[in-house]
């Protein structure tokens, strides 16, 4: 069960503020900075695994999960501040970690406290993972440096983070995919396009605290999603695809900006032209920004995202339920009906969450109606929605 405590602890990260010691165009949040390490550790290792390397795509996933969690309990440690404690207190730091998260942690159930206790005091422990993490974490940062960089020419030790910002990269450039994206304008101009949907705040005619954006949206879906699916017996590429679809679902927003669903509902057949449009800008300027051979896994992602899909017979499936007869490696099932339920708890606790912090909005109440109303009582599986929903009713 997710628990009500884990969840604000989830949100929190849409306050935590990144570089607030420097001048900077816009805020960057540590929610958002976690969606796009996801997405590029995403393509590292699908780079690696092109060229033969054996990646575990759910240590990937959940080491991710692990990094975040951790990251929300120790806040804004300057990086500098961060390695010098960790270098000398790294067992007390985590152990620290550890009991703030173990209440919330233990109720997820599925053997993910005994996982997450491994991954922080074990170093052998899922230690592949841990490099495409932590160069998608350092790559992710010169991302955001290089934003504030023009901004901020002329504050004392900028060159220096420059200089420190570029070495962490460089470390990494033994990985295939970080001299991919360093090397190939293209490739870097897909996680260029998901790192400006940080720019794209949601429900943007409505102010809001925490202003949450649809890239750190899609981390938070993308997280639920795996959540849930751990109460579900499921074969291994249902929890790769369930993250994943999750992760990407929003993803073209970049070319459409988010349309919000009263205007999608006020015309019979709009819906129907959006997607149109969608998929005919996601093949003209998404996927060539891509390898050849990953075009039908992302279009597997994002098209349809909210149904039910299998791949049989190499052909995109539509089917009501994920069956035991189908829940296996070989049909590559995503469960998008749970997506979609992870997709509306966000929304629906984004507008809670407003609320409490004492924003009236007439928008946003109804939105919180709206949507506790269709989704509350969703049942998919095993699995039940309400109390969840309930927490913030």
């Amino acid at each position: 069960m997710i628990t009500k405590s884990l969840i604000e602890k989830i949100f929190s990260a849409a306050n935590i503020m990144r570089w607030n010691d420097h001048i900077r165009p816009f805020d960057f949040f540590e929610l958002d900075k976690q969606a796009h390490k996801m997405i590029i550790a995403y393509m590292i290792a699908k780079f690696d695994e092109q060229f033969g390397k054996k990646i575990n795509w759910i240590k990937l996933i959940e080491g991710g999960i692990f990094e975040f969690l951790q990251r929300v309990v120790l806040t804004d440690l300057k990086p500098e501040v961060y390695h010098e404690i960790m270098s000398q207190k790294k067992d007390e730091l985590n152990g620290w970690v550890l009991s703030s998260l173990s209440s919330d942690v233990v109720a997820l159930g599925n053997g993910f406290y005994d996982r997450l206790e491994k991954y922080l005091f074990d170093n052998e422990e899922s230690s592949y993972e841990k490099k495409i993490l932590k160069a998608s974490h350092e790559f992710s940062t010169r991302w955001e440096f290089g934003i504030i960089y023009p901004w901020n020419k002329m504050l004392y030790g900028i060159e220096k983070t420059r200089e420190t910002v570029d070495t962490c990269v460089v470390t990494y450039k033994d990985f295939i995919g970080i001299k991919e994206l360093i090397m190939n304008k293209k490739y870097y101009g897909f996680l260029d396009l998901c790192g400006q949907l940080r720019f794209q705040q949601r429900w943007a005619q409505t102010f809001r605290q925490p202003r949450t954006n649809v890239l750190g949206h899609m981390f938070v879906v993308a997280v639920f999603a795996y959540l849930y699916s751990l109460d579900m017996d499921i074969c291994s590429k249902r929890y790769y695809n369930n993250f994943f679809s999750s992760l990407f679902h929003d993803l073209p927003e970049i070319l459409t900006k988010d349309i919000v669903s009263p205007v999608k509902s006020s015309v019979k057949g709009l819906e129907e032209i959006i997607k149109e449009y969608e998929k005919k800008q996601i093949e003209e300027r998404i996927l060539p920004l891509l390898p050849d051979n990953w075009h039908f896994e992302m279009e597997y992602f994002i098209e349809n995202e909210f149904i039910n899909r299998i791949i049989k017979d190499s052909k995109i499936t539509e089917i009501a339920e994920i069956t035991d007869e189908y829940n296996d490696d070989k049909f590559c099932p995503v469960d998008g009906k749970l997506i979609e339920v992870c997709d509306k708890l966000s929304a629906y606790i984004e507008a809670s969450l407003a609320l409490r912090y004492g924003i009236h909005s007439g928008p946003l109440n109804k939105a919180k109606e709206r949507l506790y109303e269709k989704f509350a009582n969703v049942k998919i599986a095993n699995l039940s929605f309400k109390e969840v929903f309930d927490y913030f009713n």
